[in-house]
């Protein structure tokens, strides 16, 4: 059956239809796929009805999988049944306390594990379970982000350094959610995907603290108008999940967020990633 390949909008994402991920992948069925990532930034694949090793092996068709960041003294309790690398995402509650992480409410706009030394490139999420309405995932092309930025900040920022730390957990700065593990790195406020060649901006609301050899009031406006100008909501996909959908989307290229959902609403996730192999470059 041939792959079909339907645009989520038209500035990010598509779904492909016509592939089994619960079967091993062929070399060049792999390899089409990688392209169409390559492409597309993000990829949903629906009815996708995943083990945790099927879920793993599917990961693995666009990489090798990292390891999880969060040291293992801070993993909430539901990651005790999870394969090594698999993250649990979930409101889901045992004895009141989380079984997953990020469980509650809105999360700002980010690109995955840009907060360590070489990001993670790829990220892989899966539904088990979704509220009947909200949790939604929301996603900006960083690529047209930056091309369409104004001069002037670019003229400013450009082969500027970016300063970034997360504290694990945490769905806006500094709301007290996260563990007590934080990680930091700096990485060029624009980047050249390593791949594509094409030229991205790599800062985003949540885990950006500053520019590097800027003062505060001189960075954080320009840090805000690229937040702002990012995040144009006519150039946002944001997608309404269902129960079995995956998607994979590509961090070097996109930043992604999580919209509000009820309260006492079930939502749980299994995420993986995908090892990044070099550190980004301006």
């Amino acid at each position: 059956m041939a792959l079909e390949v339907i645009p989520l909008n038209k500035f990010i994402g598509a779904e492909i239809r016509g592939v089994d991920l619960t079967q091993p992948v062929c070399e060049e069925l792999r390899k089409q796929l990688y392209g169409l990532w390559m492409d597309h930034i993000v990829l949903l694949f629906r009815d996708q009805k995943l083990t945790q090793e099927q879920l793993v092996a599917a990961t693995g068709n666009f990489g090798p999988l990292a390891k999880l960041a969060r040291k293992a003294e801070f993993r909430p309790p539901g990651y005790s049944k999870l394969l090594d690398n698999i993250m649990l995402i979930s409101n889901i509650r045992e004895n009141g306390v989380p079984i997953g992480a990020l469980p509650d409410g809105e999360m700002h706009f980010h690109h995955d594990m840009m907060h360590v030394e070489i990001p993670h490139k790829g990220t892989c999420l899966y539904s088990v379970e979704v509220p009947s309405h909200g949790g939604n995932t929301c996603f900006a092309n960083t690529y047209v982000a930056y091309e369409t930025l104004p001069d002037d900040i670019k003229q400013k920022l450009e082969g500027k350094q970016a300063f970034h730390s997360y504290n694990l957990g945490e769905q806006k700065r500094g709301d007290g959610k996260g563990s007590p593990q934080v990680n930091q790195a700096t990485h060029p406020v624009f980047i050249r995907h390593d791949e594509t060649g094409r030229k991205a901006v790599f800062v985003n609301r949540l885990m950006t603290e500053g520019v590097v050899g800027m003062n505060d009031s001189e960075s954080y406006p320009l840090l805000n108008r690229i937040y702002d100008h990012s995040e144009n909501p006519e150039w946002i996909y944001e997608h309404v999940w269902r129960p079995n959908d995956l998607l994979i989307w590509d961090n070097r290229c996109s930043m992604h967020a999580r919209t509000d959902f009820p309260e006492g609403e079930r939502r749980l996730m299994l995420r993986t990633t995908i090892e990044g192999s070099t550190r980004p470059a301006g």
